[in-house]
């Protein structure tokens, strides 16, 4: 119920952020053709990216939420990892569009409509920070809500290094200081982007997630009255939210077998971060020289 409400909040985060930036955009961009700067319709655009990166995680949140079928037996939940995977290069495509357009300006300095650019980018600040703040809670717990956090804290912050220089433009008149500004706002990105990039590549290679303990579920398992041998040990995220755990257990009795994989599923759920749990049994121990997977 309580993962339901989730749910929810965070559908209804998504709704809010596509409408503010929507019409932002058509704002920013009717305001730029009207004015005829090209900076502003550009920014539009980029802006357009940002809306195309929240619809993607929301569709994946929504595809989460589908029931399995006899194509796809766990549901559509590994979509989520598939948005955060995008929304990571997405950012990285920005972050060298970013650098390119800096650097060329970078050598060749020219004059900003320094008030237009400040007013516009301080609007962005507001529109993009607050929806930046609507995933704050969410992104901590699932990578999926974390690409599209990042992708807007990452605009915020271009948008306080746009109205900052422009600021100190209109003082000292140091139009190189635009792209400079633009080249270490790309850097800051960069550097939060690489983690959830990492995090969505360990996700798509089903590795163990990173708040998942496997050396402790091993030995927790190994410790268990009659178990003598744990193989086939495997851990994974079937989506950005949930894990799933498969083991097989040799006991030295199969009296009360009911009972121990009763008590084991529950303190598994209850101990880690596992969601689906499925557990063999099997009597005496398995000789390894013929198998493949001993982990």
């Amino acid at each position: 119920m309580a993962h339901q409400h989730q749910i929810q909040e965070q559908s209804q985060a998504f709704k809010i952020g596509v409408l503010l930036n929507s019409v932002f955009i058509a704002v920013e961009a009717g305001y730029g053709f009207a004015s005829g700067s090209l900076a502003l319709v550009a920014d539009a655009g980029h802006n357009l990216s940002d809306v195309l990166g929240l619809l993607i995680s929301w569709l994946a949140l929504w595809l989460g939420q589908k029931s399995a079928n006899d194509k796809y037996t766990y549901g559509y939940k590994s979509s989520s990892i598939l948005a955060a995977l995008f929304n990571a290069v997405f950012l990285l495509v920005a972050v060298g569009a970013i650098s390119v357009e800096a650097i060329q300006r970078l050598g060749h300095p020219g004059p900003v409509a320094e008030w237009d650019v400040i007013i516009v980018a301080a609007i962005g600040i507001v529109i993009n920070g607050f929806t930046a703040f609507l995933f704050v809670k969410g992104q901590k717990h699932d990578l999926n809500i974390k690409g599209a956090f990042l992708h807007m804290a990452a605009d915020t912050g271009v948008s306080v290094g746009v109205v900052i220089a422009g600021f100190i433009i209109l003082k000292t008149g140091w139009f190189w200081l635009d792209p400079v500004i633009s080249l270490i706002i790309a850097l800051i990105i960069l550097i939060g982007t690489w983690g959830l990039l990492r995090e969505a590549m360990n996700y798509s290679l089903e590795a163990v997630p990173r708040n998942v303990n496997c050396q402790a579920i091993q030995a927790y398992l190994k410790a268990q009255p009659t178990v003598n041998q744990v193989h086939d040990l495997h851990i994974w995220g079937m989506s950005t939210t949930e894990t799933a755990m498969t083991v097989h257990l040799c006991r030295s009795t199969l009296a009360d077998n009911n009972a121990f994989l009763e008590k084991l599923n529950k303190d598994l759920s209850t101990q880690f971060p596992l969601t689906h749990i499925t557990i063999q049994i099997e009597l005496g121990k398995v000789d390894f020289e013929t198998t493949d997977d001993s982990i």
